[in-house]
């Protein structure tokens, strides 16, 4: 009965997995009917399932000319060898595949080498998937089974070809055992469906890690590898299966060494939070330099502007109160041009009548000259206007009435801008326009069910690109006016402790990441429409 009612929680993963794939497949027109069938394994050297197991080469025979597509990715080898296998013939179509073991076997160990569907027919490229090969060095067969399912935290879809892992937890494992040491257990959801099985296990108590392991040493990095993980201890046999959620961590804080972009803009690149560094300089400065720090809009880097010196070189200390951590970095100066004051338009062209105007400078904005300011409507009517810096952008934000079919022009006068160095702006034109109400759509959203708030829903194209977002403390409407047509989807972002973004998990603080669901529809949204949408979420 425990096989039975596990053998069905697996075969509704693998068709749910199935009719998601097959939902995304496209038809071609054929010229006749195609040859379906895959090769079938005839016999193998030493025979599938031997126990006792010596060999250090492994053939397998087929019933037709078989060739391998990407098998150093499909292949996948549990418990993982030290050393990579060598597998033959790569080139070109043969009956056989032969795979030369390079590592000392584990005695007493059951290995299971999953071809993936690595292994296709020379003509049509069938593949026989999920070809398996098993032995064990041992006199039995171990003969347990785990099951279960990997979703990613924040995407739609799951990455393809994530690790799943099974750690042993005896005397020796710890929490930093998956840094160190490869699992003793692994499998692959592949890259079809996001289903995993990990066979021929061993009873014992296990702890379950999912890992997208970008260079493939079957460890974690958490530089570079999504992790997912299951807090509790698995002991199998289990009739359990399993979801895991795959997570990009914030990475451990760190600095890089800085560098000169320009004569008076020096780049602190860091990892993890910025809001604890602070900057400054062992190296005596004049009293003619001044200094200024800003956020990069864009990336992990603090902009270090420094007013032009000829000092030979300039030790700077970075440090992190809270972590108790220091860095001391020796700069030498470079020939290199400055930075000078550009401005440019956050928008051009039509501007949504839900947008705001902003024009924004690569160096810091320090004095702003209204009067060297117009708005111009249709040409030659005057409009005023308010304004506010913003300093964490670096970037003027502007106020004004829109009107539809309309077309505006901010006229910039010579010193409007100043900036931190003292340069000013030359003349400067920005043009943009309005279109009518009727080129946009509206959209109202509910949302019901098993909902906890404070919640952020976010409007997304089909690259899953925030276009809105609405954040709410307690059941509303959400209501996005002013669309643009086109195909959207919803994110809902269960913003646990309410700071208003998405945070991500921890492996080494057992914490999972904020919980997304997804609407499951496109919506299509259609100039000169109204349209209410209600999504209904579930556990």
């Amino acid at each position: 009965m425990r096989y039975f009612k596990k053998l069905l929680s697996f075969t509704f993963l693998v068709l749910m997995g199935l009719a998601l794939w097959q939902c995304a497949k496209r038809g071609n027109p054929t010229g006749g009917p195609k040859d379906l069938t895959p090769p079938q394994l005839l016999r193998t050297e030493p025979d599938n399932y031997t126990t006792e197991f010596k060999a250090k080469k492994i053939r397998l025979y087929f019933d037709e000319l078989i060739k391998l597509e990407d098998v150093q990715n499909q292949l996948i080898v549990s418990p993982p060898l030290k050393y990579p296998t060598e597998i033959r013939p790569l080139g070109g179509a043969n009956k056989y595949v032969e795979v030369t073991i390079k590592d000392t076997l584990q005695d007493n160990t059951t290995y299971t080498f999953n071809f993936g569907q690595s292994i296709v027919d020379n003509n049509e490229g069938n593949p026989n998937s999920f070809l398996t090969y098993v032995f064990s060095t041992g006199t039995y067969i171990d003969s347990l089974s785990l099951t279960g399912a990997v979703k990613d935290a924040f995407n739609r879809v799951a990455d393809e070809f994530v690790s799943v892992m099974l750690y042993e937890i005896d005397t020796a494992y710890t929490d930093s055992t998956i840094y160190k040491k490869v699992p003793n257990y692994i499998s692959n959801t592949l890259d079809s469906l996001p289903v995993f099985e990990l066979k021929n296990l061993k009873a014992g108590d296990y702890a379950l890690i999912a890992l997208k392991d970008v260079n493939k040493n079957n460890m974690f990095n958490q530089r570079q590898d999504k992790i997912g993980f299951l807090t509790d201890t698995i002991s199998i046999p289990t009739d359990s299966v399993y979801l895991l959620t795959l997570f990009q961590e914030e990475p451990d804080y760190s600095v890089s060494v800085p560098s000169y972009m320009a004569k008076n803009h020096i780049l602190f690149g860091y990892q993890g939070d910025y809001h604890d560094i602070e900057i400054n300089t062992l190296t005596e400065l004049p009293d003619s330099v001044q200094t200024l720090i800003f956020k990069d809009r864009e990336k992990d880097t603090l902009d270090y502007w420094i007013s032009p010196t000829d000092l030979d070189s300039i030790i700077f200390t970075v440090s992190n109160e809270k972590l108790d951590i220091i860095d001391t970095f020796t700069l030498k100066n470079r020939n290199l041009p400055l930075d000078s004051l550009k401005l440019t338009p956050g928008v051009s062209g039509t501007l949504n009548f839900e947008d705001s105007y902003s024009i924004l400078a690569n160096t810091p904005i320090a004095a702003i000259d209204s009067n060297q300011i117009a708005l111009f409507v249709s040409d030659s009517i005057n409009m005023p206007y308010s304004y506010t810096i913003d300093s964490l952008k670096n970037q003027i934000d502007f106020d004004f009435d829109l009107e539809p079919n309309q077309k505006y022009s901010f006229e910039i006068m010579p010193g409007a801008v100043t900036d931190f160095f003292g340069i000013q702006n030359d003349t400067l034109n920005y043009r943009f326009s309005t279109g009518s109400y009727a080129d946009y759509g509206n959209l109202r959203f509910n949302i019901g069910g098993a909902v906890k708030y404070p919640l952020i829903l976010q409007l997304t194209n089909e690259r899953e690109e925030v276009q809105r977002e609405l954040f709410a403390t307690e059941p509303k409407i959400f209501e996005f006016a002013n669309l643009e047509p086109g195909n959207y989807m919803v994110r809902v972002i269960f913003d646990a402790n309410g700071n208003q973004k998405w945070d991500t998990g921890s492996y080494l603080l057992k914490r999972q990441p904020e919980r997304v669901s997804y609407y499951p529809d496109v919506i299509d949204v259609r100039a000169n429409w109204e349209l209410e949408q209600t999504f209904v979420i579930s556990n």
